[in-house]
This record gives structure tokens, C-alpha cells and sequence, in this order.
């Protein structure tokens, strides 16, 4: 941020100040972010049973939120030097100092959301796009003024000061639509789909179908509940049994510690017509068909009689 500015004082480019201005807003939602984590971390108690890893999701609001306002305010003060422009000096130099804190936040970025991804922070992911973003605005940044310096043309630095405020907008926008689905408790589709196909991939006889699959996430925990159809005569030993080996499977193949909440449901006479079990005692029709488990059946709250 300090050369950001310092590059704007040597310059007087308006664009420069768009760049430093937004680095403003990294600084003030890295700190916010930094608490969000601490509180994440925090282990669940009487207050907060399913832990303290929402705040990741309001973390990330605040962020977008901010960046969405810098990008206003970039706007309104470029519009108003379209009309009023501010000689530019030394473009050259404040140049250079762009395309170094552009390296220097693109890298960082980078080895954020790749953390990120390895401990399941939100918080993490949105300050390491943040970063990611803010190195392409700065590198785009100075093709603009590279371009400037050689046409000199004036009132290209506002111009180019306005489109980087409105990519700065809707990666602000990206941050908040994500994060308040967060908070809403929206479905992650590709945590479903990982679900459902490593179930396929282990699928028992005895697993005559599950339905109502359902996640939630907080911070690093994934909570996941469901609903799985087992045979009627089973005893509640057994079931325990077939309900543990679900939960085994899961933990140990999707990267997220896993909260695993599963109902179990007795079978029916309308499920015989599926059924995979060979030696069923009750089955009172033939198998005649073969239902696959997708987004589509695994997710509604019922069972799979079509």
C-alpha cells in the first residue's frame, strides 16, 4: 500500500491512486480476516454446538463489501478528473513500483488459496483472490500507463482508472454472492457430487438408497446429513453397523473434517423392485431396475420408487 502511494505522489496518475486506494481496503479486511480465523479456530461450546467457522463466511462479506465500495468511490473520482484532469509526471518510475507490489501480491495471493484449499478456509480463499486480483488490476495498470506515456493522452488515465474500478466491482460482487450462500447454508453442488460418487464407488447390497443429502459448512467442518434406506428385519446393531461404514468412507476420502448425521429408514414393499440385496427374506417382487445414485435422487426427501 505505502508504494502504491508512494508511487501515486510521483506520478499524480489517478489511476495509481485507484490501485492504492483498493490496497486501502486489503489492509482493513486482511486485519478483519485475520480475526475471523482466531475465532474460527475457537472449539465448539454450550453457545455455538456446531463451533464458531460461520464468522469465515461474514468475514468474506466484509471484504467484497469493502472492495464493492472502493470501486464506487474509484468511479466517482475518476468521472470527476474526466472533466478536471490532473497532469501526469514520471510515469515511467511509478511504473516500475506498480509492477513490483503487482509480483509481490500475485505471489502471495497464490500461496494463500492454495492454503486455503489444504485447510478449508474461506477466509484465506477470498483474501487470496483479493490478492490474485489485485496483481492482474495492477499489471493491467501498467499497460495503461506504459500506453499512456507513449500517446500521451490525458484523459486515459481516468479512463483506464474507471475499468479497473468496475473489475475491482465484480470481484467484489463474486465475494459477497459466495459468502453470503455461506451464511444462507446454500448447498456446495461439487462437495455433493464428490459425496454421492464416492458412495457409488463403495455401494453395499445393503444400502438400498440414499435421499435428503444435505451439507453445511462451518469453516473448516463440513456437516452432512442424510437419510439411508436399509433392510426392515435389520437389527439395531446391524444398522449401527451400516451407518458407521457411511460415515468411515466419507471422512476418509473428502478433504474436510466431516460431521456425519444420518436417519435411518426401514424399507418398504415399494422398494423391492431396485433392491440389491440376493437373499432379501421379505422382497416381495423381483429386481427389475437399476437406479443410479445422482444430484438429482440422492438430494430430494424421498425414496427412489421411480
Amino acid at each position: 500500500m505505502l508504494i502504491k502511494f508512494g508511487a501515486y505522489f510521483i506520478t499524480q496518475s489517478n489511476a495509481i491512486l485507484t490501485d492504492a486506494a483498493e490496497s486501502i481496503v486489503n489492509v482493513i479486511a486482511s486485519a478483519f480476516a485475520f480475526y475471523s480465523i482466531y475465532l474460527a479456530a475457537l472449539p465448539k461450546d454450550q453457545n455455538h454446538p456446531y463451533g464458531h467457522g460461520k464468522i469465515e463466511f461474514f468475514s468474506a462479506f466484509v471484504e467484497g463489501s469493502l472492495i464493492i465500495l472502493a470501486g464506487i468511490i474509484i468511479i466517482f473520482k475518476s468521472c470527476y478528473n474526466l472533466f478536471y484532469p490532473q497532469a501526469v509526471k514520471d510515469i515511467l518510475q511509478g511504473s516500475y513500483l506498480i509492477a513490483f507490489t503487482g509480483v509481490i501480491n500475485g505471489a502471495y495471493g497464490w500461496y494463500m488459496v492454495k492454503k486455503s484449499e489444504k485447510l478449508n478456509s474461506i477466509t484465506l480463499q477470498a483474501d487470496g483472490h483479493h490478492l490474485i486480483t489485485d496483481a492482474f488490476s495492477s499489471f493491467g495498470l501498467v499497460v495503461g500507463l506504459v500506453l499512456i506515456y507513449f500517446t500521451k493522452i490525458g484523459w486515459l488515465d481516468s479512463a483506464l482508472s474507471i475499468a479497473i474500478a468496475f473489475f475491482i466491482i465484480y470481484n467484489g460482487y463474486r465475494l459477497t454472492r459466495k459468502s453470503i450462500g455461506g451464511l444462507m447454508d446454500e448447498s456446495d453442488v461439487k462437495i455433493i457430487q464428490k459425496i454421492i460418487s464416492y458412495l457409488n464407488i463403495n455401494r453395499k447390497n445393503d444400502w438400498i438408497d440414499i435421499h435428503n443429502l444435505r451439507t453445511q459448512r462451518y469453516g473448516s467442518q463440513l456437516h452432512i446429513d442424510c437419510h439411508v434406506t436399509l433392510p426392515c428385519y435389520y437389527d439395531l446393531n446391524k444398522v449401527h453397523q451400516e451407518i458407521s461404514e457411511i460415515d468411515r468412507i466419507i471422512n476418509e476420502n473428502v478433504n474436510s473434517e466431516t460431521e456425519f448425521f444420518i436417519h435411518a429408514d426401514p424399507c418398504i414393499p415399494q422398494c423391492c423392485h431396485y433392491c440389491n440385496k440376493p437373499d432379501c427374506p421379505v422382497r416381495q417382487e423381483p429386481k427389475r431396475k437399476e437406479i443410479e445414485w445422482t444430484l438429482e435422487n440422492v438430494t430430494k426427501n424421498n425414496k427412489h420408487f421411480e
